[in-house]
Parts: C-alpha cells; sequence; structure tokens
C-alpha cells in the first residue's frame, strides 16, 4: 500500500511536533510548515493526502489556507481551532474543510479522524472491485444531486459541497424518510466507532441548510435528522 503523506501547517512548535511524531508512528509520511505562506507552498510541492490546519496562523490565516491549498484539487483538511465556537467551525466547514477539532484534543482522537477521513475518501471513488459507482439523481426539492459526478444543483445552480457534506446529504437521501441519530451518522458517514463527535454532524447539518436551504434536512428533536427524497 502507498505510503500517505500528510501535511500539518501548525505554528506552535509543541502541538505540529506531537502530531508528526503520532501520525509517523501510524505510518504516515509527514511534512510541518509553521505559517499560511509556507503551509500553501508545501501542499503545492507535495501535494498531500490530507492536510491537518490551524485555523489561526501568522501571515494566512487558516481559512485562506484552506482555501488555496483547495483551489487545484479537493484535498481534504482537518482544521484545527483553539475556540470552541460554533461559528469557528462553521466558517471552516463553509470554506472547504472537512472536519475540526478544537484544542486541547486527544491525539488517539485526531488518528482515528485522519483515518476516517481517509476511508471517505476512498470510498467516494469507487465500490471496492465494481468500477465507478452507478450514476443515480436523487431530488429533494429544487435541489438535485448526481452520485456518479458528486454535483449537487439548486435550482438549476451548481452548489459546493464539500466531500464530508456531500456523503452525507448522500446517506441520508439513500435513507428516505428514515430518522438517523448522530451516533448512527458518525458511524456511516464519518467512520468513527466511538460515538464522539455529536457537534461536528450538528455542524455540517447547519452547513447544508446554509447552501441548500433550511428546508432540506428534517430535524427530529429528540432522535435525529431525516431527508425525504424522490430518485430518477
Amino acid at each position: 500500500m502507498q505510503q500517505r503523506t500528510v501535511v500539518v501547517i501548525e505554528d506552535e512548535t509543541s502541538i505540529a511536533s506531537a502530531v508528526a511524531a503520532r501520525l509517523r508512528s501510524e505510518g504516515f509520511t509527514v511534512q510541518i510548515a509553521a505559517d499560511g505562506p509556507s503551509g500553501v507552498a508545501l501542499c503545492h510541492d507535495v501535494r498531500p493526502d490530507l492536510v491537518i490546519l490551524d485555523l489561526m496562523l501568522p501571515g494566512l490565516d487558516g481559512l485562506e489556507v484552506c482555501r488555496q491549498v483547495q483551489k487545484d484539487r479537493p484535498v481534504p483538511v482537518l482544521m484545527l481551532t483553539a475556540r470552541d465556537s460554533e461559528t469557528d467551525m462553521l466558517v471552516g466547514l463553509a470554506v472547504g474543510a472537512d472536519d475540526y477539532m478544537s484544542k486541547p484534543f486527544s491525539p488517539r482522537e485526531l488518528v482515528a479522524r485522519v483515518h476516517a477521513i481517509l476511508r471517505r475518501m476512498e470510498r467516494t471513488l469507487v465500490f471496492p472491485g465494481t468500477g465507478p459507482r452507478p450514476s443515480m439523481l436523487v431530488t429533494v426539492g429544487d435541489v438535485e444531486l448526481d452520485s456518479s459526478s458528486r454535483r449537487v444543483r439548486r435550482a438549476g445552480e451548481e452548489v459546493h459541497l464539500t466531500p464530508t457534506e456531500f456523503d452525507l446529504l448522500s446517506w441520508l437521501a439513500s435513507h428516505p424518510g428514515a430518522v438517523a441519530s448522530r451516533e448512527q451518522l458518525l458511524h456511516q458517514v464519518w467512520g468513527y466507532r466511538d460515538g464522539s463527535g455529536a457537534r461536528t454532524v450538528d455542524s455540517h447539518i447547519r452547513s447544508l441548510r446554509r447552501k441548500l436551504g433550511n428546508g432540506i434536512v428534517r430535524t427530529v428533536h429528540g432522535v435525529g435528522y431525516a431527508l425525504d427524497a424522490s430518485t430518477g
């Protein structure tokens, strides 16, 4: 199996070193940048499989770095934030981050999330052993989701979703009317096994509603989320 490359863009040396050491012990190749501009340049040079990106960076902040590293190709981004702020999380997701973690965080959980993001990216390319995904159009009101091209349109206009947002919407659409708990979505979409990260689900749902309309996903209070879709 080809060794995966992770770029860590983090200005706190102790955090960057600890993250890099843990990922290297898991078999990853890791390179570190300590500010925004050098992080963008490093991603351009090494074309990593995943980027771990601090929100607050010298030179360029994490949001602008995220925009720039994803400009040429959709590399997955795990964003780190020192502030456990819902606004920070939503803004990070809106510019293309696949997931976020608030500092301080468990190195074990970070590794689990890295593996989960990479597994998700692999699943979006092919069904194992069967070639490309068959085309299926799903409509929800004025929103159309095409599973083969991984494109989403609202009222005929294409809308950019992050890979995680697309997977979340696609999973809900493939189970029309079914109510999914946060724990179920974390398992099915994120690949997490321990149930942690419920706020991650809520933030992604909010991001979907902001991009596609409040009616795209129903909240079933005390239970979870559901989507009523038709297929074509």
